[in-house]
């Protein structure tokens, strides 16, 4: 039995491996979901992530300014490094789910899955140290804290994580899982999928406070009213998209919140709408906000009112690599089969600091399936709701691919 399973290529034997670890992956996962923790600080993730990795063959560091964790894995042989990530922070909702796991802090729960990137990150880390004779270059591990609106992301990349392996090991490929409760949609448990080029959009925030003069709903022609201006600029920023915005270049505004006086007869002194803008290129959200902050300041001098309008920028557009993507493929086929991958159509209008990453090092975020076996995926409840669910088979699946893709980028930096 030992002369066949040395037999078997080396991501038959990594898969194994993988498969070998699931229940303490698992238990990790458990752990984690249990005490989510919210932003930039997760002392009690951040605990959990170094005991995981304690014994291990690593030069790990912490963050400075946040609750980060960065270990880096130096090969037998010497060469260019790769980056393999695994978000930690979860979300301010409560968990409705009926797991033993459950979250025990009331109104924060995992339910993103960042707690399965972790733990499979853990894996992939646990499996590449016990291949280290094999490496020709170094693989930096970031345990990143902060993506659900934080950048924490941009924060690591300040305080250096890209650099971690040194100036003679420099990054030539960069990869990130991302599990999804309900497949999107499509993919049973275990299934990956990707795309080359835009995979998540470039997003921002428009802040408009309409400044009028109040008075009351009776003689409206003795104030300024906000209202009818803020009205005007909610319906005119859609025609803004559909005018200005090329059609094969898609951008999403979506007007969330809007807030104006205390009574019907009474016309208040300001008015104010939030919104969020995304966009497949981040040059096109840059353009639009541009456009929507001049038309805003436009409608409001008409209607004789002033309008304070703060347009952000907040995360980029994550761009795939082609070759990044050739080597997902590449390697999800050869260890699960050739129906286990997909090139996805469309991108996913949704945002992720990855794409910081992303800037630097060419690289990919691949799609996993968590979708529980016994759920059809199209029925699952899907990230961020409080009753996803997300199941411990895709640790393995995670912790595997990383790892052999690391292993196989490292061999072909190599030569």
């Amino acid at each position: 039995m030992t002369q066949l399973t040395t037999s078997l290529p080396r991501h038959a034997r990594l898969r194994q491996d993988a498969e070998a670890l699931a229940a303490e992956l698992s238990a990790l996962r458990h752990a984690l979901h249990a005490e989510p923790e919210l932003g930039l600080e997760l002392p009690l993730t951040q605990a959990k992530v170094l005991r995981a990795l304690d014994g291990l063959p690593l030069e790990i560091t912490t963050g400075d300014s946040l609750g980060s964790v960065t270990a880096v894995l130096r090969g037998a042989r010497p060469g260019p490094a790769v980056l393999l990530r695994g978000d930690m922070d979860a979300l301010p909702l409560r968990e409705e789910a009926d797991v033993p796991y459950v979250s025990r802090t009331d109104g924060v729960m995992h339910a993103c899955g960042h707690d399965l990137h972790v733990a499979g990150l853990v894996g992939a880390a646990k499996l590449l140290c016990a291949r280290r004779g094999e490496l020709a270059g170094s693989v930096v591990f970031m345990f990143q804290p902060g993506e659900e609106g934080y950048d924490g992301a941009g924060a690591m990349i300040a305080e250096g994580v890209l650099g971690a392996a040194g100036a003679d090991a420099p990054l030539v490929g960069a990869y990130a899982l991302h599990v999804s409760s309900n497949g999107n949609g499509v993919d049973p448990l275990g299934g990956v999928h990707t795309r080359v080029g835009t995979q998540t959009v470039a997003n921002g925030e428009l802040h408009v406070t309409v400044r009028g003069k109040g008075g009351h709903g009776s003689t409206p022609h003795q104030a300024a009213d906000p209202v009818p201006a803020m009205a005007e600029m909610i319906t005119a920023l859609q025609t803004l998209v559909t005018r200005t915005v090329p059609a094969f270049e898609p951008l999403v505004l979506t007007v969330g919140h809007v807030s104006a006086g205390t009574k019907p007869n009474i016309i208040p002194e300001d008015a104010y709408f939030g919104a969020t803008v995304r966009c497949t290129s981040t040059e096109g959200l840059r353009d639009y906000l541009r456009r929507a902050t001049a038309l805003c300041e436009g409608v409001a001098a008409a209607h004789g009112v002033r309008a304070d309008v703060r347009a952000e920028e907040q995360y980029p557009a994550m761009v795939h690599a082609e070759e990044a993507v050739a080597l997902t493929r590449e390697v999800v086929t050869d260890m699960y089969g050739p129906g286990s991958f997909r090139l996805s159509r469309d991108p996913l209008m949704v945002s992720e600091d990855f794409s910081r990453v992303l800037e630097a090092v060419p690289g990919v975020q691949f799609q996993l399936s968590a979708c529980p076996p016994d759920v059809p995926p199209e029925e699952a409840p899907f990230n961020h709701s409080g009753l996803a669910v997300f199941d411990d088979g895709a640790l393995p699946v995670g912790a595997a691919v990383l790892a052999e893709m690391a292993l196989r980028r490292l061999e072909s930096a190599e030569g």
